[in-house]
């Protein structure tokens, strides 16, 4: 099939070359040049304005977009949708909040176009590993982008599927990062209690890969693990600082929503709050009570 990728980064540019290597006409656009111009080099067919974008597919035309959420989605979707014709379709691969996906999709349908969301999965890996996708919109629209869809999955009949009407598939994606949230913490906590053993010595990265293989705790998640530790036994080369990209927010907000009690994953939450915390005035307000009403010792900051 041929279609338009808008958005070149990291995950949009390798998006395009697995569907360049699967034999689409990708016609690639970005409000940068110089990914255009890299991407033209590899065989993408270069546009240089969202006009010519339109004018360079065929209708009905399928454009793929991989940009922010929020506003740079919103800002693309307006701009787009009034080069576009009756039948066309626009696919958010992006991590939009599904409630702005349904607005997206109400938007588009009252012009005539088409919208489907897809949640991707698979970062910097999905060019040679796949990506997965939850896919949500409604029969016809996904029929139309099937091919590209099995082309960026692992393969034709796994890693990606319809799970849904439009605002589903950006659904399922929130929840699948709030998952990775707790799996994440659940991993990170285990390894520092392990360092935490001085007495023994452990190799974090020997244990990594003892429990690769044929434990219940392997996952891609633990092979990366062991790749971090296997160059870096003691992290020393970063810094503890982690933050989030809102999709863990919004699986702990629709928890509350809907009275489904969620602890693992708002906890993991919280905890990447506190890691960018220089100093925690919670902390010292703990130590100060325990002082307070037992006179337990205090550490005193420096200059104090």
């Amino acid at each position: 099939m041929e279609i338009g990728m808008v958005g070149l980064g990291r995950m949009g540019a390798n998006m395009a070359r697995r569907l360049l290597a699967g034999g689409h006409r990708v016609v690639v656009a970005n409000r940068s040049p110089g990914p255009v111009e890299e991407m033209a080099i590899e065989g993408a067919v270069p546009a240089w304005s969202w006009n010519e974008l339109a004018q360079a597919l065929r209708p009905p035309r399928v454009i793929w977009l991989m940009v922010p959420a929020g506003k740079p989605t919103d800002d693309m979707i307006d701009e787009l949708a009034a080069l576009l014709e009756p039948g066309d379709l626009l696919v958010d691969g992006g991590n939009s909040f599904y409630k702005d996906s349904l607005r997206h999709a109400e938007f588009l349908a009252s012009r005539g176009l088409r919208f489907v969301d897809a949640g991707t999965s698979g970062g910097i890996w999905g060019r040679t590993e796949g990506y997965s996708l939850m896919v949500g919109g409604n029969a016809d629209s996904v029929a139309l982008v099937r091919p590209a869809l099995e082309t960026l999955a692992p393969g034709p009949d796994k890693g990606w599927g319809h799970v849904g009407p439009a605002g589903a598939g950006h659904f399922v994606k929130m929840i699948h990062n709030g998952i990775e949230y707790g799996l994440m913490q659940a991993y990170a906590e285990g390894f520092e209690i392990m360092r935490a053993k001085e007495e023994f010595s452990l190799d974090l990265h020997q244990v990594a890969e003892v429990w690769r293989y044929g434990s219940v705790v392997r996952s891609w998640l633990l092979d990366l693990a062991a790749a971090a530790l296997e160059g870096d036994p003691g992290l020393s080369s970063i810094e503890g600082w982690v933050a989030d990209s809102g999709e863990g927010r919004w699986t702990v907000a629709e928890a509350i929503d809907r009275d489904v009690p969620a602890p693992v994953i708002t906890l993991a939450l919280l905890m990447r709050f506190v890691s960018r915390q220089d100093e925690s005035f919670a902390a010292k307000m703990l130590a100060a009570l325990r002082n307070q009403f037992g006179g337990h010792e205090v550490k005193k900051a420096e200059g104090s």
